[in-house]
């Protein structure tokens, strides 16, 4: 068996294959990862050749990687049943082979000998399966765990975030049902019922959008070529009247570069960002501006989104790609500007499902610079994404 590791461990391969729904990529789709089997294999055949007690359990190393399987196939969203029936399917083949093994011995080993030496077979292979379960189940219960957390914090935020403008325009209504009301308050009122319609769209769509982001199998992702410049300029044309409303330039470098990604989440990003920038420029300057530039750095681009608007407080950069967080929350002169603290995370799920990262620098009162690295090619985002990151 310890000669004929990576051939067993092909042979289990070849039969997973055949009776599982899963191609060969979503098994191991790292080089790295394809010599857990044969390890597992190969420590097997050491035990059966000298079966101290638990020396399977007391293998450190090769527990790890069983660990590692829990891990991965988490990762890959597998179920608990393809774990198992992955080491039963293991079971059977060393069983195989083991048989075969006997028959092909001058003379067939004593029956007892050979019940014992399948029985310690089946109880190392029990041991790896328990471990990869144990890790399957671990990381399971947390994203049961984490998932309730978001869904109680989404309930509590929602539920804040809709009673304002339900609460207004249930007044409105009732105020609009008297008799007699005067034209000039009617029309303030049919103004406070408009705004609080448009504040409730917000709101939905900016939830609509994090459920899409985060429901990558259900959408049709538009991945294309495309002018980086073009994105950006078709972001900036859908905030043009907002722009132009509070005084703020948007310029687009003509020279971005080309990328090979998912549109719809690049103009998400870019969407994003230049409305922070907008809401958030300061009145007290003249010339206030927000302004796309970038390079291209190897097989990646940096993208910078920078503004000379009312910055960021240095408390709350770490934060600031957290959902539901308004930097400036406590501050009464932007009491008036209106969001629910989703425009950042949007951002941070958009650059990650791409394989990019973001980071943020912002000096209080200067203003703020988003850096956005982008792999020129899906091929280049084979890296897992780093977490976002911010400085004052």
């Amino acid at each position: 068996m310890r000669a004929e590791h990576q051939a067993l461990a092909t042979r289990w391969f070849e039969r997973l294959l055949d009776l599982l729904p899963v191609e060969a990529r979503d098994v191991f789709p790292t080089a790295s990862l394809l010599d857990h089997i044969p390890s597992l294999i190969l420590q097997i055949a050491i035990y059966l050749r000298v079966p101290e007690e638990e020396a399977i359990a007391a293998n450190t190393a090769i527990l790890d990687k069983a660990r590692e399987l829990g891990a991965l196939r988490h990762s890959q969203r597998a179920s608990l049943h393809q774990v198992l029936r992955e080491y039963q399917l293991l079971s059977g083949v060393l069983v195989t082979f083991v048989l075969e093994e006997m028959e092909r011995l001058p003379a067939p080993p004593p029956s007892a000998a050979s019940v014992r030496l399948v029985s310690r077979l089946n109880q190392a292979v029990d041991v790896l399966s328990q471990t990869t379960v144990e890790a399957f189940v671990t990381l399971y219960t947390q994203t049961i765990a984490e998932q309730a957390d978001r869904l109680e914090q989404f309930t509590r935020m929602a539920a804040h975030e809709w009673r304002q403008p339900l609460g207004a325009l249930q007044f409105a209504v009732s105020l609009l049902q008297q008799q007699g009301i005067e034209l000039e308050r009617s029309e303030r009122t049919l103004t406070v019922v408009e705004r609080n319609v448009q504040r409730l769209i917000e709101l939905t769509r900016k939830l609509e959008t994090i459920a899409r982001v985060h429901n990558a199998g259900a959408d049709s992702p538009i991945v294309q070529e495309v002018s980086v410049t073009t994105v950006a300029r078709e972001a900036a044309r859908q905030l043009r009247e907002s722009a132009e409303a509070r005084g703020v330039e948007i310029r687009i470098a003509d020279d971005l570069p080309m990328l090979t990604i998912d549109v719809g989440r690049l103009e998400l990003v870019f969407l994003n960002l230049l409305s922070n920038a907008v809401k958030y420029s300061d009145t007290a300057k003249a010339g206030r501006y927000v302004e796309v530039s970038g390079g291209i750095d190897a097989d990646h681009c940096r993208l910078d989104v920078r503004d000379n608007g009312v910055g960021i407080p240095e408390h709350a950069m770490a934060v600031i790609f957290q959902r539901f967080t308004r930097a400036h929350g406590e501050r009464e002169d932007l009491s008036h500007i209106t969001g629910v603290g989703l425009g950042l995370s949007i951002v941070d799920d958009c650059v990650r499902d791409v394989g990019g990262r973001i980071t943020a620098a912002s000096v209080e009162g200067d203003g703020t610079v988003f850096t956005v690295t982008l792999p020129l090619s899906p091929s280049a985002s084979t890296r897992p994404p780093q977490p976002s990151t911010a400085s004052a």
